[in-house]
């Protein structure tokens, strides 16, 4: 998670777009918290949980990435490892919930049939999933979202400063 959470903050300095808030959407018990006070130290992290239990003993907000609709938009919103869990309507209002939620950047990683077949360690990945084609995600984030490259997704309306041998 550490390198998870440095990769991300050293894309959105490299692109010039400052975080000050980030929220963690399905945290579970926010394995990227502390990374992300490291390399991020001035953004405030919130943590959203669907589950009652981590959210009273982390203090985490509880709601779904589905519906989920605070006050005030986050310059960084993380959905690492939660689409995959909801069926494909959820998943797609959630989604479209994400350009909602973001003012700026968003990172995704979702568990894709491409790779159930070809990347996982099937033996250690949760089996319990709605796998789509990579393809059925990008269509969905393309609405609102340009993609700068490993998971990360930058607003159509966010001027992400890009040399052009930097681009995907």
């Amino acid at each position: 998670m550490r390198s998870r959470a440095a990769l991300i903050a050293a894309a959105l300095r490299q692109c010039q777009i400052p975080v000050r808030r980030i929220l963690d959407a399905g945290c579970g018990i926010g394995l990227l918290r502390m990374p992300f006070k490291e390399y991020l130290p001035r953004a405030r992290y919130v943590g959203l949980e669907a589950s009652e239990y981590l959210c009273s003993r982390y203090h985490w907000v509880p709601g779904s990435i589905v519906d989920f609709a605070p006050r005030i938009p986050f310059d960084l919103v993380i959905c690492y490892d939660v689409l995959q869990y909801l069926p494909d309507e959820q998943a797609a209002r959630a989604i479209a919930n994400l350009s909602r939620l973001t003012r700026s950047a968003l990172y995704v990683s979702a568990l894709t049939s491409e790779d159930w077949r070809e990347n996982c360690d099937r033996t250690r990945t949760d089996r319990a999933v709605h796998l789509r084609p990579g393809a059925w995600y990008r269509r969905r984030l393309n609405k609102a979202f340009r993609y700068l490259g490993f998971g990360i997704w930058v607003r159509k309306n966010v001027t992400a400063i890009l040399w052009e041998m930097e681009r995907p």
